[in-house]
């Protein structure tokens, strides 16, 4: 069992530009996952299954939800503050992060943003405290990066609705509660309705298989003629905007957690290199791997500069699609090159469970697809500064 000696790399001063409150924020989750997170992680990525006794430990640290206001069970704090618990989650594992920002962005935030205030009470402080737990059905088998052409459809039925289709690929699904589903209405308009666990003809399959993010419970959405409740509808949003609002608020979170796993990544190799005694000599003090690390915590800095900016725009409401894109691409690209340097830096120790590294490695290259793949975000990009339509 490895012993979690991580204390952060801040080459910047960052922690100047943050609050007391925000440092203990980050204080505060950085000890629970040390504590209840670390010693296990390793395991439950081989096994390959989530955790969940620490379901509980998460809502206790504001890992669900935490810019929801207090009304709903939330914890009022500000992006910034959202930002720092992803990147103590996901140091420690991006399937921890995974099961947590889907709760937060892709289901409380739909609900808290385009619910109704009973579709807010009745979820959101069960959702925030993790005794109720969610996932977010937009994904079909065939149709991934093109989410506009979904086939899950639902009819009006007088009293209820007829749900019909399948989504793939999420997180959450095979313990979750309430799934909050994107699909076409009869004129082909997409909405979102939560669907409960319970209702007949809803089914949640695991997906196995999976050599990344192992530690994060994935599985399929199956609807069979579902009737959901007409007072499930989200009302105030509709259209494929509605989603990717989600998905913006989702994607923001993996840009900070990815400097986690990036740092987490650097820690090790750098512990490593200066304990690892070569010719006669820590290899550290060699130029090749000092280049290596060099290199690392200047791409992390950067990243890390760029992501608080981000925050600091999306609390004041400024920030854009294109801008949240930009650092989610950057950030994951960044931190899986990282992972992959640092686990040249360990040779062959780099493959082998008494380190993260491998891990990380693995578990990023998910994250470098899912949420819009790298590609699809640098078009995102090169939409907003060319004004031309390069997915059409």
């Amino acid at each position: 069992m490895r012993t979690d000696l991580y204390q952060g790399h801040d080459y910047y001063n960052m922690d100047d530009l943050l609050s007391e409150e925000h440092k203990l924020i980050r204080e505060t989750a950085r000890a629970w996952v040390k504590q209840e997170v670390s010693p296990i992680i390793e395991k439950a990525f081989e096994d390959g299954k989530f955790p969940r006794h620490l379901l509980k430990g998460i809502g206790e640290i504001g890992g669900f939800g935490p810019y929801i206001p207090v009304e709903y069970g939330g914890a009022g704090l500000d992006q910034i503050s959202y930002g720092l618990i992803m990147q103590e989650l996901e140091r420690c594992d991006s399937g921890l992060r995974s099961t947590s920002s889907v709760q937060s962005s892709l289901v409380m935030y739909p609900i808290w943003k385009y619910g109704n205030e009973e579709q807010r009470m009745k979820y959101l402080p069960k959702l925030a405290t993790g005794e109720m737990i969610g996932c977010f059905g937009l994904t079909e088998p065939d149709h991934g990066s093109n989410p506009g052409g979904m086939t899950t459809n639902f009819k009006d039925m007088g009293d209820h609705y007829l749900l019909n289709g399948a989504k793939m690929w999420i997180s959450n699904a095979p313990f979750a509660d309430i799934a909050v589903v994107w699909a076409k209405d009869e004129s082909g308009r997409i909405h979102g309705l939560v669907v409960e666990r319970g209702m007949e003809g809803f089914s949640t399959p695991t997906m196995g298989g999976k050599w990344s993010l192992r530690a994060s419970d994935t599985g399929e959405l199956i609807f069979e003629d579902v009737k959901v409740p007409k007072e499930n509808l989200l009302p105030n949003k509709s259209g494929l905007g509605a989603p990717l609002g989600c998905l913006d608020s989702a994607r923001y979170g993996i840009a900070w957690g990815a400097i986690g796993a990036a740092l987490d990544c650097y820690d090790v190799a750098l512990r490593y290199s200066k304990e690892r005694i070569q010719f006669d000599r820590p290899i550290a003090g060699f130029q090749l791997q000092q280049k290596k690390l060099a290199e690392m915590i200047t791409e992390i800095t950067k990243a890390q500069l760029l992501t608080f900016r981000l925050g600091q725009l999306r609390n004041e409401g400024k920030a854009t699609s294109a801008q949240i894109s930009m650092a989610k691409r950057n950030n994951v690209d960044m931190a899986i090159n990282i992972a992959r340097e640092a686990r040249q830096i360990l040779g062959g120790m780099g493959i082998i469970n008494e380190y993260p590294i491998m891990r990380h490695m693995m578990n990023l290259e998910s994250v470098i697809t899912y949420e819009g793949t790298h590609d699809v975000h640098l078009l995102i990009t090169g939409l907003d500064i060319t004004g031309e339509n390069a997915f059409k």
